[in-house]
């Protein structure tokens, strides 16, 4: 029992790393230097393990990567946006 709340605290806490990137790119108005590629994987990722503790109805799994699934997201998104945003 232990265990499961821990696995949940750490990964809200790993997916704050999210956030903070986001902060980032919305504090410089820039997503310069962030990989799309690598975000794209996360965010796939991170939706896939949701999906997948849905199946099972595992909290554990889906309280961690729920975090995770709308950092990632918005990273991603944010990327896209200031790419597009910084070539016209």
């Amino acid at each position: 029992m232990i265990i499961s709340y821990l696995a949940t605290i750490m990964g809200v806490v790993i997916s704050w790393g999210y956030y903070f990137q986001a902060y980032d790119i919305l504090k410089k108005k820039s997503a310069k230097g962030v990989s799309l590629i690598s975000y794209i994987i996360f965010a796939i990722g991170t939706l896939t393990w949701l999906i997948y503790g849905l199946y099972l109805k595992d909290q554990t799994i889906v309280w961690g990567f729920s975090c995770g699934v709308i950092g990632s997201w918005l990273v991603l998104i944010l990327i896209i946006f200031y790419r597009n945003k910084n070539n016209d």
